[in-house]
C-alpha cells in the first residue's frame, strides 16, 4: 500500500519560512519523480515544484522561483519543499505527488497539509 504523508504545514507570518516534508512508503522511491502541488480555496490545483529521479533536476512555477526549493533524499524516501519569503498568496493546501517514470499514468497523492500565511 502506497502512502505519502506530508508534514510541516502551519501558520506563518508574511516573509517567514516553512519546510514541508513528504515521507513515501510502499513504493520504490527512486523510480518516481516527486512534486509539490497546491490548491487555494476556489482555485484549481497547480504544480509548485518538481524534482526528477535521475540528476535531481528541478522545475518551479514562476510564482515561487527564487523563494522555494525542492529537494529529495532517496535514502530517506522523503521529498522536501523549503519555502521562504512567504506571501499571503502562498496560502493553500500543499499536496505531495509521486509519478512513476516507468509506468505512464501511475501516480499517487498525499492527503495534503495546510499552509497559511497571515499576520
Amino acid at each position: 500500500q502506497v502512502q505519502l504523508v506530508e508534514s510541516g504545514g502551519g501558520l506563518v507570518q508574511p516573509g517567514g519560512s516553512l519546510r514541508l516534508s513528504c515521507l513515501a512508503s510502499g513504493l520504490t522511491f527512486s523510480r518516481y519523480a516527486m512534486s509539490w502541488y497546491r490548491q487555494a480555496p476556489g482555485k484549481e490545483r497547480e504544480l509548485v515544484a518538481r524534482v526528477t529521479i535521475a540528476d535531481g533536476g528541478t522545475n518551479y512555477a514562476d510564482s515561487v522561483k527564487g523563494r522555494f526549493t525542492i529537494s529529495r533524499d532517496n535514502a530517506k524516501n522523503t521529498v522536501y519543499l523549503q519555502m521562504s519569503s512567504l506571501k499571503a498568496e502562498d496560502t493553500a493546501v500543499y499536496y505531495c505527488n509521486a509519478a512513476s517514470v516507468f509506468s505512464a499514468g501511475r501516480q499517487y497523492w498525499g492527503q495534503g497539509t495546510q499552509v497559511t500565511v497571515s499576520s
